[in-house]
């Protein structure tokens, strides 16, 4: 028999369409091998050019996830730095559509190629069919791989901001964590929720320290903008509560220029807050993420739901008649270990009746930690959408992009450690006249390292 310049033989080629077993045949290597290595139809039987084109897209395509698999064993950060940046993620959804439409004219070319007219009648509608199905199929993964890049970028272009990377302080990360009912029309509300998010940069440990809204006195560190009109702390002479300095903040906007300025990712009201819980606890905040709590609900309805144990019974919604009691309420959260959608657990952490601040300020921390600690990947991975459109709704943070994958690796890492917590409420703290050596230490020692036996 003999052969074509490109090797392929006369029957592949130059068929003997009188034939319909040998035809038949012939439709289904050209079908399976556009399934198996897109081009190579194009090569044995068709335009050469386009079919060396598809071969090499396809290795190369290969090629990327290998070197993808291999490189998140070898350099588990870096790759997720790649996979989360915006520019990266741009490219590879440009690329994933190329490549899913060019797999889509390989198809047809290939049922082209294949002459289905001249097969036997009865394999017609099979061989058609399975070069559809799985045309719909690899190509309709390829296009779902480029949506979600799409969402993923839209969602990172839309809350992180475009800083560069940062080393770790005393070989931590610590985020300062505000959280309140902070919708675009309320940014002047005080913060109803402080935290501080603090994690070992190197096994991920995480630590979640609450400071109360309504501590007083708050220190400034020489240095910060506040500490010329406050150089005892913050005492306006009355009832100076740490939440009033995020309103201050907001009407001293000189105190922080940089803060107002259009390239800005911070405000004064946020940066006044940052000094004042580094003043607090002794440690630097190198980020801030400031939360609306509406979209912590969405984020928990996104995940299914969070579990949580209540301790008390507490009203959904409502208010309080003269005597203290709830009216008006729209239903109960029970005693007892429960899983919470996001509009249950929004109020678990809101709350009031029959409960103190730091109640208040105990659930709302039971509701972050729910969150840090809960975080299924597989969950986030078949949720992602919902996942990535609730995780926009954060309203601020200066978290780069470029610190993403870091943390994400570091999100990961944490999954196998204990969340430790502090609240530094009464009785261990005096919220009038708080002893901040002694915070200080508290929170030196809730952060350190854990010792290991060996």
């Amino acid at each position: 028999m003999s052969a074509t310049r490109s090797g392929a033989p006369n029957a592949v080629r130059n068929p003997d369409v009188s034939s319909p077993r040998l035809m038949t045949k012939r439709a289904w290597w050209l079908v399976g091998l556009n399934v198996l290595a897109p081009g190579s139809a194009q090569v044995l039987a068709g335009n050469r050019k386009l079919g060396r084109f598809g071969l090499r897209t396809t290795f190369l395509l290969w090629f990327l996830i290998i070197a993808l698999v291999v490189a998140a064993i070898l350099a588990r950060v870096a790759v997720l730095g790649v996979l989360t940046n915006s520019i990266a993620l741009i490219v590879v959804q440009v690329l994933l559509v190329l490549y899913a439409v060019l797999w889509i004219c390989l198809t047809l070319d290939t049922l082209r190629l294949a002459r289905l007219g001249r097969a036997k009648p009865a394999a017609r509608t099979g061989i058609a069919l399975f070069a559809v199905v799985l045309m719909v199929v690899t190509s309709g993964v390829v296009a779902s791989g480029a949506y979600y890049a799409g969402v993923t970028r839209t969602a990172i272009d839309k809350v992180f901001s475009g800083g560069t990377y940062a080393d770790p302080i005393d070989g931590r990360y610590n985020i300062l964590l505000l959280g309140g009912d902070a919708g675009p029309d309320r940014m002047g509300l005080r913060p109803d929720s402080i935290s501080v998010i603090s994690i070992d940069a190197n096994t991920g440990a995480t630590t979640i320290i609450g400071i109360p809204r309504n501590m007083q006195k708050a220190p400034f560190v020489d240095g910060s903008p506040l500490y010329g009109p406050y150089p005892n702390g913050y005492n306006c002479g009355n009832n100076c509560l740490i939440s009033y300095l995020y309103t201050y903040g907001q009407e001293h906007p000189d105190l922080y220029p940089n803060a107002t300025s259009a390239s800005s990712d911070s405000q004064p009201g946020i940066e006044a807050m940052r000094d004042a819980a580094e003043g607090v606890l002794g440690i630097t905040l190198q980020y801030y993420v400031l939360i609306d709590m509406k979209g912590f609900s969405d984020l928990i309805d996104a995940l299914g739901g969070i579990t949580i144990t209540s301790t008390e019974r507490l009203p959904i919604n409502g208010g309080e008649d003269s005597n203290g009691q709830p009216i008006n309420v729209d239903g109960w959260i029970e005693k007892g270990t429960q899983k919470m959608d996001g509009y249950t657990a929004l109020w678990y952490a809101r709350a009031r009746h029959g409960t103190s601040d730091y109640d208040r300020m105990r659930r709302q921390r039971d509701v972050q930690s729910a969150i840090l600690t809960q975080f299924d990947p597989t969950n986030v991975l078949t949720k992602f959408e919902a996942v990535a459109k609730a995780g926009s709704k954060v309203v601020k943070t200066d978290i780069p992009q470029v610190m993403l994958g870091k943390f994400v690796d570091l999100g990961t890492k944490a999954k196998n450690q204990k969340l430790t917590k502090l609240e530094l409420s009464p009785p261990t703290v005096n919220m009038i006249t708080p002893d901040f050596a002694n915070i200080k230490t508290l929170v030196a020692k809730a952060i350190a390292p854990i010792k290991t036996g060996g």
